[in-house]
C-alpha cells in the first residue's frame, strides 16, 4: 500500500546515527522534519537538519503528545536506540505514562510499541515504516567484505539464524552469539552490543554473532541495525563474524563498517 508523504514529518529519535541519516535524507528531498529527541548523543547533529528539535524523556507522554499536536504532525517515524532500562525509571515518568505502563500485559518491545502506536492514532498521527527515508541502507544477501566465512562458521551462522528467529518469535531479542554450535548469549534487556560483549567474552575468541528481524516484524519499529559501534565491540572481544538478515537489516556507514571489518579480519555478511 503506497503512502502519500506529508511535507512536514515528525521524528522521535533515540541515540545513534540512524536518526541523523533519516533527517539528512529527508531534508535533501525537500521534507521538513520536527524532531523529539529522547537521547543526547546525537542532539547537536540532529539540530543541524531539523526545522525544530525538542528534548524529552521517554516518560513525558503528555508533553510529547502536546508537541505533536502543536506542531500539527500527521506522520511520524521512530528511529534510534532507546534503552529498555528506561522502563525501570518510573520516577521519571509522568502520571499518564505510569498508567500506560501499568496497563501493559507485558513490557516486551512489541507490546509497548503497539500501545504507543494506538495512542498516537487516537490523536491523528500515523507511525510510518522506519525504512521509508533510509531504504538505501538495507543490505542484500552476500559477504560484504574481503573476509570469507569458513564452513565451521557457516554452521554456527545457520544455527544462530534459527535460534535468533525463535527468540524474535518470542519477542525476547533479535541477536545471539554462538561458538562451536554452543549458545554463548541471547539478547534480552541489555541490547545487541552488550549481548555481544557478554557472549564473546565467554567464547574467548572466534564468536559468531547473528542478528535477524522478528518473524512478524512490524517495520514501524525495531528494524534490526548494526554499525561501527557493533564492529568495534566485536573486535574488542575477538568476535570473528557477524551475520544479519538480508533485505531486512540496516547497516549504518556501510563503507566504514566494511573497511574496519577487512582491517580486523571480521566477516560481515547478510543471509
Amino acid at each position: 500500500m503506497s503512502i502519500t508523504l506529508e511535507n512536514k514529518q515528525g521524528l522521535i529519535a533515540g541515540d545513534g546515527i540512524l536518526p541523523i541519516r533519516m533527517v539528512q535524507h529527508a531534508k535533501e528531498n525537500g521534507f521538513e522534519v520536527v524532531c523529539i529527541s529522547l537521547a543526547q548523543d546525537n542532539y547537536s547533529e540532529l539540530k543541524k537538519y531539523c526545522s525544530k528539535i525538542y528534548s524529552c524523556h521517554p516518560g513525558e507522554v503528555d508533553r510529547i503528545e502536546n508537541i505533536l499536536k502543536d506542531e500539527e504532525i500527521k506522520q511520524l517515524t521512530f528511529l534510534g536506540k532507546v534503552h529498555k532500562k528506561v522502563l525501570l525509571q518510573l520516577n521519571k515518568f509522568d502520571k499518564r505514562a505510569v498508567e500506560f505502563i501499568k496497563a501493559a500485559v507485558r513490557l516486551n518491545d512489541d507490546q509497548v510499541m503497539l500501545m504507543i502506536v494506538e495512542e498516537l492514532q487516537k490523536i491523528g498521527v500515523e507511525v510510518l515504516d522506519q525504512t521509508i527515508f533510509i531504504k538505501n541502507l538495507m543490505i542484500p544477501a552476500g559477504v560484504l567484505g574481503k573476509v570469507k566465512p569458513t564452513k565451521e562458521q557457516m554452521d554456527d551462522v545457520n544455527y544462530g539464524f534459527w535460534l535468533a528467529k525463535e527468540m524474535g518469535r518470542l519477542d525476547v531479542g533479535q541477536s545471539v552469539v554462538i561458538k562451536d554450535k554452543m549458545i554463548m548469549a541471547v539478547e534480552a534487556l541489555e541490547g545487541t552490543d552488550a549481548c555481544i560483549k557478554r557472549g564473546a567474552k565467554l567464547a574467548k575468541s572466534g564468536a559468531v554473532v547473528v542478528k535477524v528481524s522478528k518473524p512478524k516484524q512490524d517495520k514501524r519499529f525495531d528494524i534490526p541495525a548494526i554499525g561501527m559501534r557493533t564492529l568495534k565491540g566485536m573486535h574488542r572481544k575477538k568476535a570473528s563474524l557477524i551475520a544479519v538478515e538480508a533485505n531486512e537489516t540496516i547497516i549504518v556507514d556501510q563503507e566504514k563498517v566494511i573497511e574496519y571489518a577487512n582491517k580486523h579480519n571480521i566477516v560481515v555478511m547478510a543471509v
